[in-house]
């Protein structure tokens, strides 16, 4: 997720440095994303869990705040920020949403509300068809979660080939690796969206559905 929301960025010309992000989730998706964006020097304004969420529009210290949640279970009574809700979460102005927690939280009724510029799933299917395309009419930058979890099963594909070589690499070359190609995934994504002018989403399906295509065809199973 870290690697394509950086090209996302760089393509609608947002500096990463000091963007907003707001994280809907804070369980094992959201908390790393939450950490990698605060490292790439994203400010991160809110964060939230199954019970609430935080918000400091100054930003918020993320080591803290995993501290805190560490500590007590959840991250309701963090003394810098302020309590808000999870519907509110998705609503405030910030340049990166990320929805990390459960399918089907934004929907046709709070779509139009979204003030994010970019909004990356890592969570799978946060965001309804309807919703889909209030974004692409609003002009919000949408990285489907087909493209923007991919990350896990790549660095799956990278363990089985060490796996094969019996040569293992060090974790810096894993993400040198990965972000090349999720890179590449990514601008081919953009470059169907912008040939047959339809949204992130549909691009991602043509480009996997075509390629199923192919290798079923290269294979010889279908004629």
């Amino acid at each position: 997720m870290q690697f394509v929301t950086r090209e996302a960025c760089r393509e609608k010309k947002i500096p990463l440095k000091g963007a907003r992000v707001a994280v809907q989730g804070f369980g094992n998706a959201g908390s790393i994303a939450a950490r990698l964006l605060s490292e790439d020097g994203t400010s991160v304004i809110a964060v939230s869990d199954s019970m609430g969420g935080i918000h400091n529009p100054k930003g918020l210290d993320i080591k803290a705040v995993l501290a805190h949640k560490e500590k007590t279970g959840s991250l309701a009574g963090f003394r810098e920020a302020d309590s808000i809700t999870n519907e509110r979460l998705l609503e405030l102005e910030c340049e990166v949403l990320v929805p990390a927690a459960l399918e089907n939280q934004i929907t046709l009724d709070n779509a139009s509300r979204v003030r994010a510029r970019i909004v990356a799933e890592a969570a799978n299917g946060p965001t309804t068809p309807g919703a889909d395309e209030v974004f692409h009419k609003n002009g919000v930058f949408l990285i489907p979660d087909i493209l923007a979890n991919a990350g896990g099963v790549t660095v799956s594909y990278f363990e089985w080939v060490q796996s094969l070589q019996a040569f293992f690499w060090e974790e810096g070359q894993v993400n040198q690796h990965l972000e090349k190609i999720m890179s590449r995934a990514f601008q081919e994504v953009l470059a169907t969206s912008k040939k047959h002018e339809v949204h992130m989403r549909t691009a991602a399906y043509i480009l996997a559905v075509g390629r199923v295509a192919d290798a079923t065809r290269i294979r010889g199973i279908y004629p």
